[in-house]
């Protein structure tokens, strides 16, 4: 059992975290910069440290301030939450040399699912279909590519297009969480976007390489939930569908998916188990697969880390996530196999994000002072956030403030149980999602089950 974990992380994510290392009865450290010394993770952990100014490179980016605060502290383990340094293989590695656990998959992991056309080859050699793309390996759409299906050049770019054809999305080999895309439907804007990706890699992630993907219409975003111990046991949690997005982003989501038929459920359930083994995973990750309206599906990306998301899992299952890699960290057996966890599924669950933004004006960031904080409760409803009354939301990082999450025995309850809780929900001072959640959940497509990743754009 660690005594004590540093959270390398802020906002929700670190609450949550440090809430189940309390039922766990571990310690908890926070770290904060000057931007957040009146956080809430920073009120709720059992110690605290300051990392640094409010810039993320220069705070909770910083592998060598994360690591003297976790030394200092003497914390035997480091969770790194969501985004940050979650899927950074040289954090992970600095934490080994240290002999500090690093709460996550393993080095090998890390950097084998962190480069997106590295994951795309691996996945292909373990038997998975991808969207056509560039590819490395022979057979593969452009064959004289010598490295890892990385595009180099605007000329290499076009001749892919040419012979997948349009709309193709360009992406960072680096990104993640919906960063690094672009989409484009014609040579001019591929011209254009080709340089605008790599120029927005290299100044996000530190690497400005790109691979290209036909880009599918009316696609679904499935993704699904798994754990892996070391001892080679293996399981998935059911599907999450998350094709309700901005911008790549994604705003709501919920388990199981209306759209998907027992086969193609099964099917995606056994894809995404062969690809954990494929690769020796361990700990919680998440594969996730784009859906074309054939009901083809198509690997899209491996996130070896929490997801935002895991709520709704959580809802379904009754499995604590965060207690779970906690455990795995650890080196313990799951203890439980995938007939345990079918026999666990109970009802339907929807997460809506609420984000500082307005969405009636362009999605204009809204950070500023909470005057009022109202949330909702009752029976089936969950909210995740680190607001209260007073706090002042910084303009410094992503604008998740709060998620709501509702439970119901099928799917007509949990929409009905967050309509409720969407109107109860009072935060003032701000502009946020909550209103554009509101359409959302009155919307007729999404009543039906119809929802694609271009639902907001309809």
């Amino acid at each position: 059992m660690f005594n004590k974990i540093l959270i390398a992380n802020r906002g929700e994510i670190a609450v949550r975290i440090i809430r189940t290392c309390r039922d766990m009865g571990i310690k908890t450290v926070a770290v904060y910069s000057t931007a957040d010394q009146d956080a809430l993770h920073v009120k709720y952990a059992d110690e605290k440290y300051c990392i640094g100014p409010p810039s993320p490179t220069e705070s909770y980016l910083k592998h060598l301030s994360l690591i003297t605060a976790a030394e200092l502290t003497n914390a035997d383990a480091i969770h790194p939450g969501v985004g940050f340094l979650a899927e950074d293989a040289l954090f992970a590695e600095i934490c080994k040399e240290h002999k500090i656990t690093f709460i996550g998959p393993s080095i090998d992991n890390l950097t084998e699912m962190g480069d997106k056309a590295e994951a795309r080859e691996t996945m292909a050699k373990a038997g998975l279909e991808l969207v056509p793309g560039s590819r490395r390996q022979k057979g593969g759409i452009l064959k004289k590519n010598p490295k890892k299906g990385v595009i180099e050049s605007e000329e290499e770019a076009l001749e892919l297009a040419e012979k997948i054809g349009y709309p193709v999305g360009i992406k960072a080999v680096s990104g993640g969480g919906g960063r690094g895309i672009r989409i484009a439907y014609n040579d001019m804007a591929l011209r254009n976007l080709f340089y605008t990706v790599k120029s927005e890699a290299e100044a996000a992630f530190g690497n400005a390489e790109v691979y290209i993907e036909k880009w599918i219409e009316n696609a679904r975003h499935i993704e699904m939930q798994v754990l892996a111990d070391n001892h080679g046991n293996v399981i998935h949690l059911g599907e999450r569908e998350c094709s309700i997005q901005r911008k790549q982003q994604k705003l709501v989501e919920e388990a199981p998916s209306p759209s998907l038929s027992p086969k193609i459920r099964s099917e995606i359930s056994r894809a995404a188990i062969r690809a954990v083994r494929s690769i020796g995973f361990s700990n919680a990750g998440t594969i996730e697969f784009i859906v074309d309206p054939e009901d083809s599906f198509y690997f899209l990306e491996m996130n070896t880390r929490i997801q935002v998301e895991h709520t709704v899992t959580e809802m379904i299952t009754g499995i604590d996530l965060i207690k779970e890699q906690i455990r795995l960290a650890m080196g313990e057996e799951l203890g439980y196999d995938q007939s345990d966890v079918d026999a666990m599924m109970n009802g339907h669950a929807i997460e809506c994000r609420i984000n500082a933004e307005d969405p009636d004006n362009n999605f204009t960031p809204s950070p500023g002072k909470i005057d009022g904080y109202l949330p909702p409760g009752g029976i089936g409803i969950r909210v995740d956030s680190h607001l209260y009354d007073g706090y002042v939301v910084p303009p410094f990082y992503d604008s998740l403030v709060a998620k709501l999450i509702a439970h119901g025995r099928d799917r007509t309850e949990a929409i009905a149980r967050m309509k409720r809780a969407l109107d109860e929900f009072t935060i003032g001072g701000i502009k946020t999602t909550i209103p554009l959640c509101k359409r959302i959940m009155n919307d007729e497509r999404f009543l039906n089950g119809l929802v694609y990743t271009n639902f907001l754009e309809g």
